[in-house]
């Protein structure tokens, strides 16, 4: 093949070895190109030394995890973006063209499941309890709403379907031209805040007060609210039974590793156990997240060993004899190496946002079944098992059975026509009523998420020509074309990427994947506590063990025990167990 025709290829299409190469070429050109800062003027550089709390263990709030810069990352500070800020105005004029409700009826209804056979419903579970840690926008209020219209033969049974309007931050400096930003009530850091909670007051509430524990049961359930009918934990809006599950299967784990570092330092206070514990299940979830839960939805061997380099390196055994080779994230793995921001104040991106739209991934409809015997125990839709339903659902079911039928179970695909429905016609404990499709879609308009083909190019892709190139599926390219009037420009980005053909060995698609790529690894390199601060003078040596040694299934196991026999031979507790006959 001629070297022209060579260029033209995607990485993917490319061998391994060139296509490895490739990747840390786009990667390093996503840091230098695709990492914008929105706080305006730029977060302040303190001279005032951090407190022994603020050096050596996560901060409630996530301050001082940059210890020149105290308030990056933490609660309440705005997104950043990566596109640049030219790019990044809402299209206001066309923020209802075309109707958002239109692109969710006709383009994301769930018209046949399609399941994503590669991964279990935990997968889908996990995405979001992650995501709960991440980022949590304003919520806007019903007094400033965004009125979309309804059709008259739409079901819908208001008119016209309001959804409250995303708060910008109010700029701070008198007679700016920025676009508007926004902020992320949770810390942007990957530090469990959905576990333990992003404020003092939340984190105490959930405390033991006695040997750095948190409140749960030995069999795996939290405490409820009786005021709000939540569970007591970090994050608790958009609950469902999954979600309860990793929430408490989580609280289990903490205080597995409370008593473990307290064999090994039998004085320390129910503060210092906690603090310990914290740091350590938190670095837990993010390795998880990264060498298992990623690698299942992106399973091909490249994506695979690119995930798990960022987290072991290449050569991970020889660190511990060639002491210089830990601060290689290459050679030996982000943890531990030198904490690298790029040039820009680190923050989680409303482009990272819109890639974990996700909502595919639910199934409609569940069936319980017995861990010991495999019987039926019930069906159920998933508004049965959200909110105060949910919970009192929970208290009717042994969590064992319950992490057994989702761990058989497969998700939704990320694709067109796979919205779960129960989604679009979503009624929360307060009442209030959304079509999350169309929310989803309305949001990235709203908050300047360019659209599809721009969204490519800004991402070094090239933008497609026509709407038959848009996907494999003439029927969806045809679908995509009615819908947007024949504009190919005006195509939203979350359409384009649930029906963009994926590379092989892809759960989404190339597109959303360059957001991960560069958005992955950063949340690693610019956590002191996930890079230079890994290491045992923080974590304990018992800590790192730990993490190190630690894999989903052993978390399961370890307070499951009984969940060993259906994840027999797998290597990842993402993937399908096997189901009783």
């Amino acid at each position: 093949m001629p070297t022209a025709d060579k260029d033209k290829r995607e990485w993917h299409e490319l061998p391994d070895p060139i296509a490895a190469v490739k990747l840390v070429e786009l990667r390093n050109e996503l840091r230098a190109k695709n990492l914008h800062d929105t706080e305006d003027p730029p977060l302040e550089i303190s001279s005032s030394p951090a407190s022994a709390e603020g050096r050596n263990v996560r901060t409630s709030d996530g301050t001082y995890n940059d210890l020149t810069c105290p308030r990056m990352g933490s609660a309440g500070m705005r997104f950043g973006r990566n596109v640049p800020l030219s790019e990044t105005y809402p299209d206001t004029p066309n923020l209802m063209n075309p109707n958002p409700r239109r692109v969710s009826l006709e383009l994301l209804t769930r018209t046949e499941f399609q399941p994503a056979k590669i991964l279990n419903v935990i997968a889908a579970a996990w995405i979001q309890f992650m995501v709960h840690d991440w980022f949590v926008h304003t919520k806007g209020s019903w007094s400033h709403t965004h009125d979309i219209p309804v059709d008259a033969a739409d079901q819908w049974p208001e008119r016209p379907m309001r959804v409250p309007v995303t708060p910008a931050d109010a700029p701070k400096i008198a007679g700016s031209t920025r676009p508007p930003a926004y902020i992320n009530e949770n810390t942007h850091w990957w530090d469990g805040s959905h576990v333990y909670g992003s404020a003092p007051a939340a984190q105490a509430s959930l405390r033991a007060g006695r040997d750095g524990k948190v409140l749960v049961s030995p069999s795996g359930r939290l405490g409820v609210d009786p005021v709000t009918g939540k569970e007591i934990t970090g994050f608790t809006e958009n609950g469902w039974v999954g979600l309860s599950l990793l929430h408490a299967l989580f609280a289990l784990e903490h205080n597995a590793i409370c008593a473990e570092l307290k064999t090994h330092n039998p004085l320390w206070d129910d503060e210092r156990l906690f603090q310990q514990a914290r740091l350590v299940n938190a670095a837990l979830l993010a390795k998880i997240h990264t060498v298992e839960s990623s690698t299942t939805i992106l399973p091909a061997p490249i994506t695979t060993a690119g995930l798990r380099t960022n987290w072991f390196g290449v050569l991970p055994d020889l660190q511990n004899i060639f002491g210089g080779l830990n601060r290689n994230d290459l050679l030996s793995g982000i943890p531990g190496s030198d904490t690298d921001h790029n040039g820009v104040p680190y923050s989680l991106t409303e482009e990272f946002v819109s890639v974990y739209r996700m909502h595919t991934l639910m199934p409609d409809d569940y069936v319980f079944r017995s861990a010991a015997t495999g019987a039926e125990l019930g069906r159920f839709e998933l508004p049965t098992l959200s909110g105060r339903r949910g919970v009192e659902l929970l208290g009717r079911f042994d969590p064992l059975d319950l992490f057994y039928s989702l761990g058989i179970a497969w998700p939704g695909a990320v694709r067109l026509h796979n919205y779960p429905r129960t989604l679009q016609t979503l009624v929360q404990d307060n009442g209030e009523r959304f079509d999350l499709g169309t929310v989803d879609i309305l949001r990235d308009r709203e908050r300047g998420v360019p659209r599809y083909n721009q969204f490519r190019r800004l991402l070094h892709k090239p933008a497609v020509r026509s709407f038959d190139e848009i996907s494999d599926n003439p029927v969806w390219n045809d679908e995509i074309k009615r819908v947007y009037g024949n504009d190919l420009e005006k195509v939203d980005t979350m359409v384009g990427l649930m029906c963009e053909p994926l590379p092989a060995g892809f759960g989404f698609s190339d597109t959303a994947f360059r957001i991960f790529l560069l958005m992955a690894s950063r949340r690693l390199k610019s956590d002191r506590f996930l890079s230079k601060d890994y290491r045992p003078e923080i974590y304990t040596k018992e800590g790192i063990n730990w993490v190190e040694k630690t894999t989903m299934i052993d978390v399961i196991t370890r307070h499951f025990p009984a969940l060993a026999e259906p994840m027999r031979g797998l290597d990842n507790a993402f993937k399908p167990w096997k189901a009783k006959q």
